[in-house]
């Protein structure tokens, strides 16, 4: 029997909103938000895993109730708000990490005005690992892959993995295409560098016949209420348009 369809989340920041009008303010969910969303699955009985917990479920080698939770870009702010409620819970989650500004800010949101935040160090990455969560790779420097040429997206896909693991001393089997942009040749890089699976931006829940090296995800953004985030992950959600 095929596999049932798996829900894998996407977070970016997990803090208090910025103010109305600030560009991409969907994309931070309020600390409280997070962590009511994350009780409500709990209590309906799923269990939120990495990436590496979810590969036999979407591999169909397993089957029961989960979802993933990725979290993208590595935002101190998901080390402080996140990761409480995720070891509360036990469950968890895949931050994806810019290995070109570990202890720096998201300077690929600057040109769209997004506020600077801070990103985990090497340091707050590994207390990451030690709470029981997984760093993925978004990258070295959050390159739009459809502007680089080969060698570049090749330097940044293979080069994110291996600045990761040499700090970190812990594998990174998992990566994320930055903005969700990829071309087929992208996703063969992805599987050469030695990663299990690769991550989009399209919005749909994981299907059997889903390539690893392409999956979908299911957004959730500040508005996303707990009613609709269990739409999202219980019912047919397969709107594969790009956020």
């Amino acid at each position: 029997m095929p596999r049932p369809p798996v829900p894998i989340l996407t977070y970016h920041q997990v803090d208090e909103p910025p103010p109305d009008g600030t560009p991409y303010r969907g994309l931070v969910v309020s600390p409280a938000t997070f962590a009511r969303q994350m009780g409500m699955l709990k209590a309906l009985g799923y269990q939120g895993l990495c990436m590496t917990g979810l590969e036999p479920y979407l591999r169909g080698e397993k089957r029961g109730k989960v979802v993933g939770i990725t979290l993208d870009d590595g935002y101190v702010n998901n080390l402080e708000h996140a990761m409480p409620v995720l070891r509360q819970l036990g469950f968890s989650a895949t931050c994806y990490v810019v290995s070109g500004q570990l202890g720096g800010l998201n300077l690929w949101d600057r040109q769209k005005g997004v506020p600077p935040r801070p990103l985990m160090d090497a340091a707050q990455l590994k207390s990451w690992i030690a709470g029981g969560q997984e760093v993925g790779a978004h990258t070295r420097s959050h390159v739009d892959l459809l502007e680089a040429d080969e060698v570049q997206a090749r330097v940044e896909i293979a080069g994110c993995r291996s600045d990761l693991e040499h700090l970190l001393g812990a594998p990174v089997r998992h990566f994320c295409y930055p903005y969700g942009f990829h071309r087929p040749e992208h996703a063969a890089m992805v599987r050469e560098a030695g990663y299990a699976t690769a991550t989009t931006t399209q919005r749909a829940r994981t299907q059997p016949s889903d390539d690893l090296f392409e999956l979908p995800r299911v957004p959730v953004l500040r508005t996303t209420s707990r009613p609709l985030l269990w739409l999202k992950v219980a019912t047919r959600y397969e709107d594969r348009r790009r956020e």
